[in-house]
């Protein structure tokens, strides 16, 4: 039995005409726009984005080693797990696979597309294999998500074992890759010429320091691409957001530079925190974040927010008992840190 995208549709989004603006018929050079009720009086933003958004999708087509018409963009990631989720699965019938401790949102948009989420925790040290998914899956399958690298956790999956999965599901494989740029592993990408149901999402608002412009790329075959374009809301990115995404992916020295500065800060930070007595582990980690087991992670947590410091709880997740998720600051950052947990550990 093959792979076949037909039987995953749901049936009134098959059936559905998507919408369509009298801009994606027209073709040529249009000098009077009467089509949209726009007010016509000349400002930054009076029209619905139009080129800007074809310039963006050209850049990160381009940038990523895909065709346009394999390329979904989407406000932030997030929108793209509910549009697979209301493409492809139906509610109160089907179900969706993860792995825990990962991403909430995975089982959030589940949940709200009334779809039943079956959670199977991580192997010791957050492992991941296909054995973790391939022993539970049941007929009523229909989407698998896998974070590489995973929140919170760090760690990522090596691409030999998503092709494998891919190879023997039947169903979607949706690869959430937010914090690829930070790994050394292989993107997914590389499968998706050989394998028609994998998806992958990345996000601009990482690496690219992009978290306020709120992009996300969804990456798959044009027919998936083509299902989820009939369901996303029209214009939904922004012109105000499409320039500054352009404006900072001309910016490739900077992001390069970045990234370099955030790895080499997170090794120092690696080996400052593992110096102190309150912390018990730090698990090794393929993304700009760091999580780690305290003694007491209570009292670490109440201590840095009476400093003013934010990090992430993640005790009450799968595995991350008394464990705090610490993002990579810049070097000041990363100081006032380490200057509040040493006093901890007086």
């Amino acid at each position: 039995m093959t792979f076949n995208l037909e039987t995953l549709i749901r049936p009134n989004i098959k059936a559905l005409t998507g919408y369509a603006s009298a801009r994606d018929d027209f073709k040529g050079e249009a000098k009077v726009f009467l089509d949209a009720n726009e007010n016509p009086f000349p400002s930054d933003f009076n029209r619905y984005p139009d080129k800007e958004i074809n310039h963006l999708y050209n850049k990160l087509a381009d940038l990523k080693g895909v065709a346009m018409t394999e390329l979904l963009l989407g406000n932030g990631s997030d929108e793209s797990i509910d549009l697979i989720l209301r493409a492809f699965c139906e509610p109160n019938k089907s179900s969706v696979l993860c792995f825990s401790p990962t991403y909430s949102m995975y089982k959030i948009w589940a949940e709200v597309n009334a779809v039943a989420v079956k959670e199977v925790p991580l192997l010791p040290n957050f492992e991941w294999l296909p054995a973790l998914a391939l022993d539970n899956l049941d007929p009523t399958t229909r989407v698998i998500f896998i974070c590489s690298p995973n929140n919170p956790t760090g760690k990522a999956v090596a691409v030999e074992n998503i092709a494998k999965l891919c190879s023997t599901f039947k169903g979607l494989v949706v690869v959430d890759e937010a914090y690829i740029d930070f790994s050394s592993v292989t993107s997914a990408l590389s499968l998706l010429k050989t394998h028609p149901n994998l998806i992958v999402i990345q996000t601009l608002s990482k690496a690219w320091g992009l978290a306020g412009v709120r992009i996300g790329l969804t990456m798959t075959s044009k027919e998936i691409v083509s299902i989820l374009n009939k369901i996303k809301p029209p214009y939904n990115i922004s012109s105000a957001n499409a320039r500054a995404a352009l404006k900072r992916l001309d910016k490739v020295a900077d992001y390069k530079s970045e990234i370099a500065l955030i790895l080499q800060q997170k090794e120092s930070l690696t080996t400052q925190l593992s110096l102190l007595k309150i912390v018990e582990k730090i698990h090794a980690s393929d993304a700009n974040f760091l999580l780690v087991r305290f003694a007491n992670s209570t009292l670490v947590y109440d201590y840095l927010k009476s400093k003013s410091i934010v990090v992430r709880d993640r005790s009450k997740e799968e595995g991350c008992q008394n464990s705090l998720r610490i993002s990579i600051g810049t070097s000041q950052e990363n100081i006032k840190l380490m200057n509040a947990l040493k006093k901890i550990e007086l």
